[in-house]
């Protein structure tokens, strides 16, 4: 039985796209006897040198880690989300798996709402390694939690979890029945909301115990794929009720984790104003950008991290060491160790037809690698990484070699 295994209508003209485009292709194997006036469109937008819109009906390789999986998965024209050898979109549980949640995490709400909380989300398992680089395992407070990937990532390193906040009450619904049950929704410029999040994050302190607050507020304003990349954008100005919260509640630490469109916002003058504004709370603030596929995840997704430390000038955040990163060959160059790729997180999962629900659909077979073993709890998430480390330092490959898992 698979949550969530279930995979959009497709209209006859998109099914018709879909079956022309090949494995690794995109719009550009679509034939003009195709009628699409989206096509129409995205070729005009490619001869005028806008770009190549190279993801667009995009259909995945088997053999590389997916592209970010955006909130947009179940629609074939918005990213490379057809499925690598189906006539159809990813499932939900397709594009949560690229996401590394694991099959026990059920998202609830309309089928809009749980694409919205997958493509949102930040990778559980990067947000475990995260939880992994600060050491000792505390309480933590996350707000804008979405579904919960950085809640889960904690909770799955041992933190414990206190009270979580989003302004989607459906999305919360989602956080109660995975991570824990404590969860105020509304918006923290409501003084009511920020009050009672105060008073919740207070009484959860355990003295003995580290206290950090977590949150990445939405980054749709930030993000470099639209023109809303200014302070006039509303949702921007979550970042200063973020630092708000932190001047009361006065943590250990904290994670503020954004799109990396964040940093060149008004040729970075955000990000300076920010970071002026975050010191104001923490003596000792690192940053860095990670990207997923190297650190055991299936997908090419790139984060901004900001760690926040109250305790010692001195102290510095380093970022976790990536799993298939660089390594250097016998010759001394720099090679790339193969990222766990698409057709190793997804093909144990059962066969659909587009708008086909599979949730009570039996897996095709045993987990055949180390990552659909986590995904489906044979494997601890320490367990799973430990083994791929291994793996990556004998076996340093580029992208193009076989994938790096072997069969489980």
């Amino acid at each position: 039985m698979v949550a969530n295994h279930k995979s959009a209508r497709l209209s006859a003209l998109d099914l018709d796209m879909v079956k022309a485009v090949p494995e690794g292709g995109n719009w550009k194997n679509i034939p003009d006897s195709i009628p699409s006036k989206r096509l129409e469109q995205i070729r005009l937008s490619f001869k005028r040198g806008e770009g190549s819109r190279s993801t667009y009906y995009g259909r995945l390789n088997r053999e590389h880690p997916s592209y970010t999986i955006n909130t947009y998965f179940n629609r074939p024209g918005n990213g490379c989300h057809i499925h690598y050898d189906q006539d159809r979109v990813l499932s939900q549980r397709e594009a949560a798996r690229l996401q590394s949640f694991p099959d026990d995490f059920e998202f609830l709400g309309t089928q809009g709402d749980i694409c919205n909380q997958i493509g949102n989300a930040v990778p559980p398992l990067l947000a475990f390694q995260l939880a992994k680089s600060l050491g000792r395992p505390g309480v933590f407070v996350d707000l804008f939690a979405g579904a919960g990937g950085m809640g889960l990532g904690f909770k799955m390193a041992g933190w414990i979890p206190s009270v979580a906040n989003d302004l989607e009450p459906r999305y919360l619904a989602t956080y109660a029945r995975n991570i824990h049950d404590q969860v105020i929704p509304g918006s923290i410029t409501d003084p009511v909301v920020f009050e009672s999040l105060v008073a919740a994050a207070n009484r959860a302190r355990i003295e003995s115990l580290p206290f950090w607050v977590l949150g990445g507020p939405p980054c749709q304003g930030f993000s470099t794929a639209g023109n809303k990349r200014s302070m006039e954008d509303p949702r921007n100005h979550l970042l200063w009720d973020y630092v708000r919260f932190l001047k009361r509640v006065r943590p250990d630490g904290f994670i503020f984790e954004n799109v990396t469109g964040f940093l060149n916002m008004q040729q970075g003058q955000v990000y300076a104003a920010a970071l002026e504004a975050f010191s104001t709370v923490m003596p000792s603030i690192h940053g860095g950008v990670l990207s997923t596929e190297e650190y055991g995840i299936p997908q090419r997704r790139k984060r901004f991290i900001m760690v926040g430390q109250a305790h010692g000038k001195d102290s510095t955040w380093v970022t976790p060491p990536p799993i298939s990163g660089l390594f250097k060959n016998n010759a001394g160059h720099s090679t790339v160790a193969m990222a766990v790729s698409v057709g190793e997180a997804l093909s144990d999962l059962p066969v659909l037809m587009p708008g086909e629900d599979g949730s009570a659909l039996p897996y095709r077979c045993e987990p055949c690698n180390p990552y659909q073993a986590f995904m489906r709890g044979a494997l601890t998430p320490d367990e799973y990484l430990n083994g791929l480390v291994d793996l990556a330092k004998n076996r340093p490959m580029l992208f193009s070699a076989k994938p790096l898992l072997e069969s489980y």
